[in-house]
C-alpha cells in the first residue's frame, strides 16, 4: 500500500508542519505494479504475495482482481506492507518502505509450486521470502527476472537475487557512478543474460553477455503527456521489457519497449497510467 505526498521540493526543508496538496493512498507496490502492467499488455498473470487482514490488504486485493490479475494471497501476521512516497512538482520522488515482514516468513512449497510449474516466466520482487523459491525455479528451468530497485552492489540482502536471475533490473540511483561496474559484476558472478539499469530521464543502460563490457545506452522516451509522477515508471519499464522478450524481441528492442512503457507511466498519479498493448506498439513506430 503506497501513500503519495506531493511536496514543493526535494529534499523537504526542515519544519514542524508542511502544508501539501491532497494526500493520496494507492493500493500498489512494485510486485503488484508489474503484475498489473503485464496484464494490461495482454499477458496472463498470476500473482502471489502476503497481505494483511486489514483495510490496505483488501484495497490491494480489489485493485489486482479488478485489473484482471489472478491474485492468490497468503495472510501476513504483521499486516500489509506500506510505503510513503514524497513527489516534487517535476515528478521526482523519494520513497520510504517499511520492513514489517518477519525474517522467518515463508510461502509454503505446496502453495507456490503449482504456479511455478505452469509459468512461462517468473518475476521475483527482492523480498526475503521470495529468495526461497530460487531452488525450485532452477530445477524447473523456468526463466526468472528480478528488480533490485536502487541496489548499491554492496548490500548482501539483494545479492542472491542479482546472481540467480536471468534478467536483472535495477535503478542506477543506488550505485551512482559505479553502476557500470555493478552491472559487470552481476554478469561475471551470476547467470544473467542481461542487466538493465534505468536512469529516469537519462534513459537506461543494457549490458549483455554477447556484447561490449560497456553498457549500451538506451535513450529515454518522451512521455505522451505532462509528467505527473515517476512512481511506478521502473515497474512499467520491466513490463514493457518482459512483453518484448516473451514476444520474441531481442534485448535491445525489449529495452526500447521498456522505455516507452516507463515514459507512459509518468503521466498518471501513482502507478495508474498502465500502457496497453496497442498503445505500446503504436508508440514504437
Amino acid at each position: 500500500m503506497a501513500t503519495v505526498v506531493r511536496v514543493g521540493s526535494l529534499p523537504v526543508p526542515l519544519a514542524d508542519v508542511h502544508g501539501v496538496n491532497p494526500i493520496h493512498e494507492w493500493p500498489g507496490h512494485s510486485g503488484g505494479n508489474v503484475a498489473l502492467g503485464c496484464r494490461a499488455l495482454g499477458m496472463n498473470v498470476a500473482f502471489l504475495d502476503f497481505v494483511g487482514d486489514d483495510w490496505a490488504g483488501r484495497q490491494v486485493h480489489e485493485r489486482l482482481i479488478n485489473g484482471g490479475v489472478a491474485f492468490d494471497p497468503l495472510l501476513s501476521p504483521t499486516g500489509t506492507r506500506r510505503a510513503v512516497s514524497l513527489v516534487d512538482p517535476s515528478g521526482r520522488r523519494m520513497s520510504f518502505h517499511d520492513g514489517r515482514d518477519p525474517d522467518e516468513l515463508r510461502m509454503p512449497r505446496a502453495f507456490y509450486l503449482p504456479y511455478l510449474q505452469r509459468a512461462r516466466h517468473i518475476h521475483l520482487s527482492a523480498v526475503n521470502f521470495a529468495r526461497y523459491l530460487f531452488d525450485d525455479i532452477a530445477e524447473l528451468g523456468v526463466p526468472v527476472s528480478t528488480d533490485l530497485q536502487d541496489w548499491d552492489g554492496v548490500d548482501e540482502r539483494q545479492r542472491e537475487f542479482a546472481l540467480r536471475s536471468d534478467l536483472v533490473f535495477l535503478s542506477s540511483a543506488g550505485a551512482g557512478e559505479r553502476i557500470a561496474s555493478v552491472m559487470r559484476e552481476i554478469l561475471r558472478g551470476g547467470r544473467a543474460q542481461a542487466v538493465i539499469a534505468t536512469a529516469g530521464a537519462g534513459g537506461s543502460y543494457l549490458l549483455t553477455r554477447d556484447g561490449s563490457s560497456t553498457p549500451r545506452p538506451i535513450p529515454a522516451s518522451i512521455p505522451p503527456a505532462p509528467v505527473v509522477d515517476s512512481s511506478g515508471a521502473g515497474d512499467a519499464y520491466v513490463c514493457g521489457f518482459l512483453y518484448g522478450r516473451l514476444c520474441g524481441q531481442d534485448l535491445e528492442e525489449s529495452a526500447r519497449l521498456g522505455a516507452l512503457a516507463g515514459a507512459h507511466a509518468c503521466t498518471g498519479e501513482g502507478s495508474s497510467a498502465l500502457i496497453g498493448r496497442d498503445q505500446l506498439l503504436a508508440a514504437r513506430i
